[in-house]
């Protein structure tokens, strides 16, 4: 298996953040041709997600968090920016981890799929996400 992290900068705001082109970079890079691309995010307020970006969604899947994951008092989890309780809850709805097939050398996603980061927490401006390929075996 092949594994190396990412940094990437999500700010001092909620963002939805394509990284499609870095986990297909990485999926070139190697020798192997076909596998398993596993992306996960080491946060407990950080999700990883595989939708549509540019077109409204990504506004949209924060949108739709803010509907079910209220940015108010609430929450019992209370450190941080007033609401942040709801960031430590979202992993349970958007995990930390997908995984996308490789296909010679390349990521096999949809037409209109990406890779997103989905970052709540404002308090944290810098994201790390491990990148690991597990080849196929022949032989």
């Amino acid at each position: 298996m092949r594994s190396q992290t990412h940094r990437f900068e999500t700010g001092s705001r909620e963002c939805v953040l394509d990284i499609t082109r870095e986990a297909a970079d990485f999926a070139a890079a190697g020798q192997e041709r076909d596998g398993l691309l596993h992306v996960f995010v080491p946060h407990a307020t950080a999700g990883i997600a595989i939708l549509e970006t540019g077109a409204g969604s990504d506004d949209d899947l924060l949108a739709a968090l803010d509907d079910l994951l209220p940015k108010d008092d609430r929450w019992k989890h209370r450190h941080g920016s007033p609401g942040h309780g709801r960031s430590h809850v979202m992993p349970a709805l958007i995990p930390p981890y997908a995984t996308v097939p490789v296909l010679d050398g390349r990521l096999a996603l949809g037409t209109w799929q990406s890779i997103c980061l989905v970052d709540l927490n404002v308090d944290n401006h810098v994201r790390e996400v491990r990148f690991s390929l597990l080849a196929q075996v022949t032989g």
